[in-house]
């Protein structure tokens, strides 16, 4: 009976493995952030290193991301996050959903919520040091600082939503 349940088992594995969703390689940057607001080198070698692989549409995928069902695990945290923030399509957000994006993500690093931990067992080098934390944030605040500067603060300001029934 083990051998049968072990047997089944295997071949469902093999079979799942044919089940692939669609990679985070579009390069798609026609709304990028970069093209309305200044990024420094230094600001941009953070992005890539701790936040492309989530919040762009150029993620780069590790030897296990080719094993089911981890791809699909992380292809639904990649989705999670572009839903949240994606840098390549910011611009084609209002201006106060620009601004709120942007307090998220001060209020996530402050927080010590990003980059997620689980991302973080296995790349190490996407770890924020106090450094990396400070220039980021002083780097959200200036995009914050240019959306104040250009739009009227009635326009920064989300809706506020209706109660669910």
């Amino acid at each position: 009976m083990l051998k049968k349940i072990l047997i089944f088992l295997l071949i469902v594995f093999v079979a799942i493995q044919f089940i692939r969703p669609a990679r985070n390689r579009s390069g798609e940057a026609s709304m990028d952030i970069r093209k309305k607001f200044p990024v420094s080198d230094s600001v941009d070698r953070i992005l890539a290193r701790a936040c492309n692989d989530c919040h762009s549409n150029t993620t780069r995928y590790p030897w296990y991301a080719e094993v089911q069902p981890v791809n699909w695990w992380l292809s639904s945290h990649i989705k999670d996050g572009k839903r949240h923030l994606n840098l390549n399509t910011f611009l084609a957000q209002s201006a106060a959903r620009q601004k709120k994006r942007m307090e998220d993500c001060v209020e996530q690093i402050d927080n010590g919520e990003m980059p997620l931990e689980s991302y973080l067992w296995i790349h190490k080098e996407a770890a924020l040091s106090e450094g990396d934390k400070v220039t980021l944030k002083n780097w959200f605040h200036e995009v914050i600082d240019s959306l104040k500067a250009r739009y009227p603060a009635d326009s920064l300001v989300l809706p506020k939503r209706k109660p669910a029934k």
